[in-house]
């Protein structure tokens, strides 16, 4: 006969015991390195906000067959202007990622045309666009909620344009006098220094013809001796 074999059943755990040790488990996590804060510059620390607006991107494919509206992203479009200089541009970034849709600046000449298919959207031209961090020219339209919204972007849109023709030196004329007087200074300092080696070359040929006189005088003098 076959013996049989018993195997030894473990004790069952009370609902008492389960919940006691359950409450006394309390595990603590230490991180193996500590990883300091880091601020990410976003590269306007230097501007100004002027606008910001919840907005919706696209851009005109005219490459595409047929020739279509495609949707660059929905998030928040800022105007900023530059501290020192004055200037303006337009930086989107996608909800949730982040990412920059639009990344372009304001010019005197752009001109914001309503769409013919929503009054609460705008079409403009931009000759450099950066959002792909290489700069492309562009046409966008930007729609917004309400036309509240539109109208105000319009409003700061035209107010900037403004503001470039009186106080960016890009567009008031500074730069190019600026430009001027740089230019006329070097053309200055080009003739002062062309004058100042014509007269050292002056000089040294008068020198030079001084020593040859003296030369050809003292030969002529040494010929009439041997001939006397």
């Amino acid at each position: 006969m076959s013996e049989e074999i018993k195997i030894p059943q473990t004790p069952e755990r009370t609902h008492k015991q389960s919940e006691s040790s359950d409450s006394e488990h309390d595990p603590q996590f230490v991180p193996v390195i500590s990883l300091p804060e880091v601020n990410v510059p976003t590269n306007e620390e230097d501007e100004i906000e002027f606008l910001k607006l919840r907005a919706k991107l696209y851009r005109f494919d005219s490459k595409n067959d047929p020739p279509e509206w495609k949707e660059r992203g929905t998030g928040e479009l800022k105007i900023l202007r530059h501290k020192e200089k004055s200037s303006f541009r337009i930086v989107m970034r996608r909800d949730k990622t982040l990412k920059v849709c639009a990344n372009h600046f304001i010019t005197p000449y752009m001109e914001l045309k309503i769409s013919p298919m929503n009054e609460k959207a705008f079409i403009y031209t931009v000759f450099a666009d950066f959002a792909d961090e290489q700069s492309k020219t562009e046409c966008l339209a930007v729609k917004f909620a309400t036309l509240e919204n539109a109208g105000l972007f319009k409003q700061k849109f035209e107010e900037a344009k403004k503001i470039l023709t009186s106080d960016c030196d890009l567009y008031n004329g500074k730069v190019d006098e600026e430009i001027k007087k740089e230019l006329e200074q070097i053309i200055d300092d080009d003739n002062d220094e062309s004058e100042d080696e014509t007269r050292e070359i002056s000089e040294k040929l008068s020198q030079i013809e001084v020593e040859n006189n003296k030369e050809n005088k003292l030969n002529n003098k040494k010929e009439q001796e041997k001939k006397a």
